[in-house]
């Protein structure tokens, strides 16, 4: 096991091949070690040099909707009618700490990602 430090992008594409070579060994031996911290070191640096931003609120809600098999009519309750859900979903409307409120419940999402501001459309 030679494990070092990922510097730069020659390191990153060296510890990627290596991960994959070794990616499915036997749980306990020493590949199988050696791909953990690899995983580890390979997720550090990605997390710096390609950061991935959270959505913003609404495509947020779409993109849990799409997890859970919802349609808009199955937010009615939480947004208030099928024009206000499509409003908010159309970024028409704004979604209110009433709806975040509901939203959180219903979506598993939480209230800190949907409170982010957004811009409506025209």
């Amino acid at each position: 096991m030679n494990i070092k430090p990922i510097k730069t992008e020659m390191d990153y594409q060296a510890a990627l091949n290596r991960l994959d070579k070794i990616f499915d060994a036997k749980i306990g031996t020493k590949e199988s070690d050696e791909a953990d911290i690899l995983g580890l070191l390979i997720d550090d640096y990605e997390n710096i040099h390609y950061p991935i931003e959270a959505p913003d609120p609404i495509e947020a809600i779409k993109i849990r909707m799409k997890e859970l098999g919802l349609k808009q009519v199955d937010l009615v309750f939480e947004i208030g009618g099928k024009s206000r859900v499509s409003e908010v979903l159309n970024r028409k409307r704004k979604l209110t700490i009433d709806m975040v409120r509901n939203l959180t419940e219903k979506l598993s999402l939480s209230a800190g990602l949907l409170i982010k501001d957004y811009q409506l459309t025209q």
